[in-house]
């Protein structure tokens, strides 16, 4: 990724046209209501850390933690872990892959794509790049980039994943939860799909062709994917040849993540009220003593402009798809140095990170521990 600068007037024009670009080619999505969880349903998916975590080079960031340059030996290591990971959860996987002329020459790049519910006609996107920056000098970690940020990925599909199956009983026996506050049958109309993106890093120097080969790649791909006329979205007539992009509700992408001490801020007007539902996540984590970070304020009232940092959303962005971008700015000072190893990463903060996430992903789709089961009989022990 990297930090677009632009003279003020090209600024304003840029914010204009981007943001008009994403109601002008898909309209403006619903805003969906969030589930207002209890103070005991937030500490329960709290809880929910996953007991190996007592170092930031164990559980997943082990397997992580490698070079993995697309193309790569290490590359086709961390995907086969991935995968793995998604089977054991019993999760769909697609695996999207291309090969790509890079300055480098062509290579190949593998998206890797897991959804709870493949047949569910709405989902909410959360996505992080896998691939490290390719050196001549020699192997780079990238732990904050963007392996950090994968784990927090598999974290959230492992903590959700008890809940996600439980609701899928209720609603395959015909019991769903039908209350003042949930109507569970809407509610269950959207699943969670996780992207791995490969293919983030710039091999050169970053220009719009030298940088987010898979993105790139996967978007013109689901752009072109149409829906069958039985599927969900055809039947309500959102759009008159509905694709693929269109059961998006949002694009989540988290970067750089896991230094201590990060400054977030909203990137994008259409999103801006989900920057708040997870600023309100990180605010009652903060509130009940969840967290054990000294650096209490992530979450910045200044709104950044769009297309202020270019990533992997962008070609998802020109094509209409809302994107919540989650990345710190300024980046951490270990960005793309050698010293993004597992030294530059912080325990808390990336606890901090999972239990965020995962209370921001619950409250999105209506997720809470107790609904039929109690907080002690949901564990990922029952993976």
């Amino acid at each position: 990724m990297r930090v677009l600068a632009l003279a003020p007037l090209t600024l304003l024009v840029w914010v204009l046209v981007a943001e008009a670009g994403v109601v002008e080619a898909h309209g403006q999505r619903e805003r969906r209501d969030f589930r207002a969880l209890s103070d005991d349903q937030v500490n329960a998916i709290a809880a929910l850390d996953p007991p190996e975590w007592d170092s930031v080079d164990s559980g997943h960031l082990a397997k992580l933690l490698v070079p993995r340059v697309s193309g790569t030996d290490g590359n086709v290591a961390v995907q086969k872990y991935i995968s793995s990971v998604f089977t054991k959860l019993g999760w769909h996987e697609d695996k999207y892959a291309t090969r790509m002329e890079t300055p480098q020459g062509e290579l190949p790049f593998t998206n890797l794509v897991y959804t709870f519910d493949p047949d569910a006609p709405r989902k909410i996107v959360l996505s992080a790049h896998f691939d490290s920056k390719w050196f001549e000098q020699g192997d780079f970690i990238g732990a904050t980039d963007s392996a950090a940020p994968c784990a927090t990925l598999m974290d959230v599909a492992e903590a959700l994943t008890p809940l996600l199956q439980a609701r899928k009983a209720r609603m395959d026996a015909g019991t769903p939860i039908l209350t003042a506050h949930l109507d569970e049958v809407e509610a269950a109309e959207t699943t969670l799909q996780l992207v791995f993106f490969d293919g983030e890093e710039a091999f050169h120097e970053w220009t719009d062709t030298d940088s987010v080969y898979g993105s790139r790649y996967l978007a013109e791909l689901w752009e072109d994917t149409y829906l069958p006329d039985h599927h969900a979205l055809a039947r309500r007539r959102m759009s008159p040849t509905p694709n693929v992009l269109d059961t998006i509700d949002v694009l989540v992408l988290l970067d750089l993540l896991g230094a201590p001490n990060p400054k977030i801020q909203s990137y994008y007007r259409e999103t801006d009220w989900l920057f708040e539902e997870m600023r309100s996540a990180d605010r009652r984590l903060r509130a009940a003593g969840l967290v054990d970070t000294t650096d209490a304020q992530w979450f910045r009232e200044f709104r950044g402009w769009a297309g202020m940092i270019d990533d992997d959303h962008r070609p998802f962005l020109h094509r209409g798809v809302p994107v919540l971008h989650v990345i710190p700015n300024p980046f951490p000072h270990v960005w793309h140095n050698f010293k993004d190893d597992a030294s530059a990463l912080d325990l808390p903060t990336l606890r901090r990170w999972n239990r965020i996430m995962r209370v921001f992903t619950a409250g999105y789709l209506g997720l809470a521990t107790d609904d039929g089961a109690s907080a002690d009989q949901v564990t990922r022990d029952e993976l």
